[in-house]
């Protein structure tokens, strides 16, 4: 047991080495598909482990803040990199990557965090205040600035002009900050889960165990970051063989952005999961809506920075039917999160809106 400890351990720190070297050696030359799918998987589970650490380290919802920042940061700066090396892509990209991690995140992730958590525990508790002001929060900002843009008339078609995304940058960016400050300052028992004897759900108490040092929190927090980074390159990487595959199955462009969208969220996936399993809903919770409100809350501000600065027109507005689909997930996640208890019933819901969604982008 301890020998396997101490691998799980090496390897959780090594992995993320070897990640960020291969992320920027694919920055200069071709790697094989396979090495790095391999390593892409390992720097995803040493991410969550690190994430792990430091939420341990500095106590809820801060630690769930954390990776949600860190991934969405190094989200912005692919965007923002993509955009200016393929111009001719680069009017829809920040809303077709922005609309996917949404759905990602409101249907899939939150379905399996709650099909998860319910199969082991039956029915699950969380705080609804928190809940209900965090999917406020994010239908505001999806409708202004994924479908507004379709029933404005300054600008043809799904564009904002240069005045309107100024605002809307700017409207994004307080509402984020102040669900940041109300979740991490002014209301933060609204966000913190239910005590628990058994955090991690192997039989064994966890109420006294002791925080890592600042020394191990430190080297976390550059392994958690040299992770990211290495699944956001890798990832890159490997999308011209994804794309190649795709285009041989027949499938259209946009389930490009899906996968790229579940590769750069596996880390928070992947913990809001285990946090779902061991009982903590609230931290699952936290990390799924947290990403969803980062990824736009940032995202749009900085594509809005591009676009001014360069001239560069980007198309916002969702079409008709990917507008149905959001209103749909919105209005289910507002009755999932109503009464501040799920089941497997939940769970299944947003599991089958994210099928939906899926299938509709292969036969749209």
């Amino acid at each position: 047991m301890i020998a396997q400890l101490r691998l799980s351990r090496r390897a959780n720190e090594i992995f993320p080495i070897l990640g960020f070297v291969a992320a920027l050696a694919s920055l200069a030359m071709p790697l094989n598909a396979w090495f790095v799918a391999v390593i892409l998987m390992g720097a995803v589970v040493a991410a969550v482990h690190h994430a792990e650490v430091i939420a341990h380290r500095v106590g809820e919802p801060f630690g769930t803040l954390i990776l949600a920042l860190a991934v969405t940061v190094i989200e912005v700066g692919l965007i923002l990199t993509l955009m200016q090396a393929e111009p001719e892509k680069a009017q829809t990209l920040a809303r077709d990557t922005v609309f996917a991690a949404v759905m990602v995140i409101v249907n899939l992730l939150l379905g399996l965090c709650l099909l998860s958590g319910a199969i082991r525990h039956h029915e699950q508790r969380f705080q609804r205040t928190g809940m209900g002001a965090a999917l406020a929060t994010l239908t505001v900002l999806t409708v202004v600035t994924l479908v507004l843009p379709n029933f404005t008339s300054s600008a043809p078609g799904s564009y904002y002009t240069p005045v309107q995304l100024g605002f809307v940058a700017v409207v994004s960016l307080i509402l984020y900050a102040t669900f940041a400050l109300v979740q991490t300052v002014r209301h933060r028992d609204y966000f913190l889960p239910e005590p628990d004897a058994d955090a991690d759900g192997d039989g064994v108490p966890d109420a006294h165990a002791e925080p890592p040092t600042i020394q191990r929190t430190a080297i976390s927090g550059a392994l958690l970051l040299a992770s990211l980074v290495a699944v956001v390159l890798l990832a890159k990487n490997l999308s011209p063989v994804m794309g190649v595959l795709l285009a041989d199955w027949g499938a259209p462009p946009a389930v490009l952005g899906v996968l790229i969208a579940a590769l750069i969220l596996a880390p928070e996936g992947l913990a809001a999961v285990r946090a779902a399993k061991a009982d903590r809903l609230q931290t699952s919770l936290n990390l799924a809506l947290g990403s969803a409100l980062a990824t736009i809350g940032l995202t749009i501000p900085a594509v809005a920075v591009l676009s001014i600065l360069t001239d560069m027109p980007i198309s916002l507005g969702l079409d008709a039917k990917s507008t149905v689909l959001l209103f749909l997930s919105l209005i289910v996640a507002s009755q999932t999160l109503a009464n501040g208890r799920t089941t497997v019933l939940q769970g299944v819901i947003h599991l089958m809106l994210f099928a939906i969604y899926l299938f509709t982008t292969f036969v749209p």
